[in-house]
């Protein structure tokens, strides 16, 4: 059972057998596809970065997914989307919460 305070699940790019899920770009193409899905709705352009309710990034050299909670209460069939295609994939899936510095680490490992 998750704890209260957890916001987010990470979906990762390793599978129940502990290889590493390809193509190596999964997690850029599914966030792109959820990238409507944001605060406020799809605006003009909202295509072009990606929604703060599913980002990609990478822990540990790991690509991951972090998927928030807001987008369940938001649109709860996107939110059975990704994971539906966690589970389909068999992917590794940690609820857990981003930590400010770690944050910022994940962001400059992207740099």
């Amino acid at each position: 059972m998750a704890s209260p305070s957890t916001q987010e699940v990470f979906i990762q790019g390793i599978t129940l057998g502990g290889k590493t899920f390809r193509p190596s770009d999964w997690a850029e193409r599914l966030a792109g596809v959820m990238s409507s899905f944001r605060p406020g709705g799809a605006q003009p352009g909202s295509h072009l970065c990606y929604s703060p309710w599913c980002v990609p990034t990478v822990i540990n050299g790991t690509k991951c997914v972090v998927v928030n909670h807001a987008l369940r209460d938001y649109e709860p069939m996107a939110w059975d989307f990704v994971m539906n295609f966690a589970r389909d994939n068999e992917l590794q899936v940690v609820e857990a919460c981003l930590l400010p510095d770690v944050v910022q680490e994940a962001a400059s490992d992207q740099a």
